[in-house]
Order: structure tokens, then C-alpha cells, then sequence
């Protein structure tokens, strides 16, 4: 199957997406139902077995609370499109292979675990890896994390495929709030993670840790007349406050504007 589409602004931030020839290319799913995704500019192309249509966010209203500034920046991308990680275990592993982290640095440590032990799902602009499911994680030597830069992910990502592979099939069913309480009984799975985990996986931007660097970051890079709190929690607080019941829009737009102007941190 293959579909043809248009939007505004898309989002590339998810470690997965890979360069090719100017454009980003990213697989989506398991290897029994998966679909690939070529974007080129504000255009997509997808392939592959399963339908798989972004998400189009737009900004309807923000509360008087929001700085002018920031407002008028984030209303100016229009709309916002985002593929979300259909399945659940991808998301719970790049959250933690994003864990304390640079950005470009998760993007070459996540491209090197697919590329060495995921699937390749063929596109007409060459493979595309998924993330290696939960059940292959479990069983991996310690030196395959080593020889990847990746044994400081090792013990985390094993305990997470461990608990997956338990309890994966009722995790899928929870509500979202409770599926990010849920996933900090798992070792070395705290609120940022589990946070940026079910954000991922469910499309709910009001769970994302908006305390995180790349919020941070680009809040003041679209406000820079605006004092922001320097400290996280600081920040998140009056992150809370200014959005209102625009939680979720504000925090993606927000890391939208940062990912269509400049690299991410």
C-alpha cells in the first residue's frame, strides 16, 4: 500500500527517523504488521502492509496566560504533524535509550540498536530497521550493548523487555495517566521516561515531562523576552500554569517550533 500526503510542519524529533538523501526515513510497528514512512520537506510517502497516517495538531485557542511572544511563534507553524509509536515497546525502549542524553547522541544510539539486531522492512529508498521487539532484548549478550556504545542501557532496557513481556499486554489496555504510573514500577523507569514513553505511544502531550530540556530550550529560544525559570521543576510549574487546559497542544507546538528551527538539544 501506498499513500501520498501533505501537511504544515512536520515533526522528525523521534530518535528513529533516519537521514537519506535530504529526506527522513523511518519504520513503523512489528515485523508481522509494519508500514514506513519517507519525508521530504513538509511532504510523506508512506509503505508497507499497515496504514499509517499522522497525527494534525492544531493550535484552536491558548489562554491569555501564554506569553505574546510564544503564542504568535507557535500560531505561525500552522499545523502540527507527528507519526505516533504504535506499538508500546518501541516508545518504552527510545525513551530509555533517550534517557540523560543528548538528542543526537540518542538519534545515533537508536539507529545503531535497530540497524544491528531490528528488522529490516523494505522501502524503494533501501531497508528501514525497526526497533528489535522485547522477547530479542530479553536475550542479548552483554557484549551486543557494549559493542554499540550501549551497556550503560543494557541493564534498563532488559528489565523494561522483561516487564514487557510480562505485563505488556495489559499495559496496552490502561488509560494513559495510569499506564505512566504504571511504568515506574519497572527498574530504571522514573516520571521522565515513563512520561515521554506513554506520549509517544498515545498521542497525550499533557503527559510528556514539560520540565525537560528540549521545552526548556526552545520556550525561551521562541520567547526570548520572557524570563523563564532556569531549574525544571521551577519550570514546569509555571510550564503548568500558562498552559491551563492547553497543556498537551503547547507542549508539542512548542517542541515542533524547536524541531522545524534548529537541532534539538
Amino acid at each position: 500500500m501506498e499513500t501520498i500526503g501533505r501537511m504544515t510542519v512536520v515533526m522528525r524529533e523521534h530518535p528513529a527517523w533516519s537521514p537519506i538523501d535530504g529526506a527522513w526515513l523511518r519504520a513503523f510497528g512489528r515485523a508481522d504488521e509494519w508500514s514506513a514512512v519517507l519525508v521530504t520537506g513538509d511532504s510523506w510517502r508512506s509503505y508497507g502492509p499497515a496504514a499509517n497516517d499522522p497525527q494534525v495538531v492544531e493550535l484552536i485557542a491558548l489562554p491569555s496566560t501564554v506569553p505574546a511572544s510564544l503564542a504568535r511563534n507557535l500560531a505561525g507553524l500552522g499545523a502540527v504533524a507527528r507519526w505516533r509509536s504504535p506499538d508500546l515497546w518501541e516508545a518504552i525502549a527510545t525513551a530509555i535509550i533517550r534517557q540523560v542524553i543528548r538528542a543526537d547522541q540518542a538519534r545515533r544510539l537508536h539507529e545503531r540498536f535497530r540497524t544491528a539486531h531490528g528488522t529490516p522492512v523494505p522501502t524503494p529508498h533501501g531497508a528501514a530497521y525497526l526497533m528489535p521487539d522485547a522477547a530479542a532484548v530479553v536475550e542479548l549478550p552483554a557484549e551486543a550493548f557494549t559493542s554499540l556504545g550501549l551497556a550503560f542501557k543494557r541493564r534498563p532496557l532488559q528489565a523494561a523487555a522483561k516487564a514487557y513481556l510480562e505485563q505488556g499486554a495489559k499495559w496496552r489496555e490502561l488509560p494513559s495517566a495510569r499506564l505512566v504510573e504504571e511504568l515506574q514500577t519497572v527498574s530504571r523507569i522514573g516520571p521522565w521516561t515513563a512520561g515521554a514513553a506513554v506520549a509517544d505511544f498515545t498521542h497525550d502531550w499533557a503527559l510528556y515531562p514539560h520540565g525537560d530540556l528540549a521545552v526548556r530550550k526552545w520556550a525561551a529560544a521562541a520567547s526570548p523576552d520572557i524570563d523563564w525559570p532556569t531549574k525544571e521543576e521551577d519550570f514546569a510549574a509555571r510550564w503548568r500554569y500558562i498552559a491551563a487546559d492547553q497543556l498537551g497542544p503547547l507542549t508539542l507546538f512548542t517542541l515542533a517550533w524547536g524541531a522545524h528551527h534548529g537541532d534539538s538539544p
